[in-house]
């Protein structure tokens, strides 16, 4: 069935007459008869009974005419509904991030963002480093949050901030009246890590590879969380990011223990699909996103509440840096 002929159809319905469907329409009133007589051709059947003032509808007509009130009324809540997309009224973004990322740097992020667009629907899984990269890759998630590594030639990554990994140990632990330690010192440590693929664990082992330290692991564990509480209990000691241990310091939960000679930086890392279509929620949220590395006082994307960025559709396609 020919859409442009059942929308001329339908106006001349709706109007009472061709004259006036033609109107509707803004084209001639013998262009709709002639597609109106083609339609009729076309389908096998009569549309409209001719009368002098007008047309009426047939039966095969009014049955038509149900259809095209449907078609045309999806149509319209189409058009509707791209709108509202693109202007930020409706939409999804599927965020995920490792555990670091996700756990205590995106929430706030995540917070001020909903405040602005607050009908926008946002998602985060959170997982390690390797686990984001292949929902990514898979198509999961609209974008990857990681402190490792991207591997996948498939992706494109670029560093949005950085952190630093910290030794922690219990606050009446012995050891924190030798500050700073010495590398031989840590090289003897019981240390807790993270599972394998963990960003995390990743940039501890190679840093201290690089001092030909090979760590002495004695307890693995799936979340910084239950490192944090091993830790604080004085089972072992552990390097985490300073971005997850505000609360406990505050408290008096942990301590940082200083090492000669060894800073742990590392850049954390924003993931995106090559050649992936970046749908306007997307990009308003990357936009937000470089707003707040733009506008904070710090390394890390963090700004009041308050803050408003300056029109987030302007980045609705982000540049991507490349690989």
């Amino acid at each position: 069935m020919n859409l442009n002929h059942l929308a001329i159809f339908h106006a001349v319905a709706l109007a009472g007459g061709v004259s006036a469907g033609a109107t509707r329409l803004h084209i001639s009133q013998s262009a709709v008869s002639k597609q109106l007589g083609d339609f009729e051709q076309h389908l096998g059947t009569t549309l409209f009974e001719r009368l002098p003032r007008g047309v009426r509808l047939t039966e095969a007509g009014k049955l038509l005419l149900g259809y095209a009130n449907r078609i045309f009324s999806l149509e319209k809540e189409a058009a509707q509904a791209l709108g509202d997309l693109h202007a930020l009224r409706r939409g999804r973004v599927a965020l995920g991030a490792s555990r670091t990322i996700g756990g205590y740097l995106l929430p706030a992020v995540l917070a001020q963002f909903n405040r602005l667009h607050p009908e926008i629907e946002l998602t985060l899984e959170v997982a390690n480093t390797n686990a984001i990269q292949n929902m990514l890759v898979e198509g999961v998630i609209d974008v990857g949050f990681t402190e490792g590594l991207a591997r996948a030639e498939t992706l494109n990554f670029s560093v949005f901030t950085e952190d630093q990994l910290v030794l922690i140990a219990a606050p009446g632990d012995p050891l924190a009246r030798q500050l700073p330690l010495s590398l031989k010192t840590v090289a003897e440590l019981p240390l807790l890590m993270r599972e394998p693929g963990s960003g995390t664990r990743a940039v501890a082992e190679q840093a201290l590879a690089a001092h030909g330290i090979v760590p002495r692991v004695v307890m693995t564990l799936a979340s910084t969380e239950a490192i944090k509480r091993t830790v604080a209990a004085g089972m072992g000691y552990a390097f985490v990011s300073e971005l997850a241990i505000d609360t406990e310091l505050n408290a008096g939960l942990l301590k940082v223990l200083p090492v000669s000679g060894l800073t742990l930086r590392r850049p954390l890392h924003q993931l995106l699909s090559k050649g992936a279509w970046i749908s306007p929620p997307v990009g308003a949220f990357l936009h937000f996103l470089r707003f707040l590395r733009e506008h904070a006082g710090t390394s890390h994307p963090a700004v009041p509440l308050d803050a408003r960025p300056v029109s987030p559709m302007a980045a609705s396609a982000p540049e991507l840096p490349p690989q």
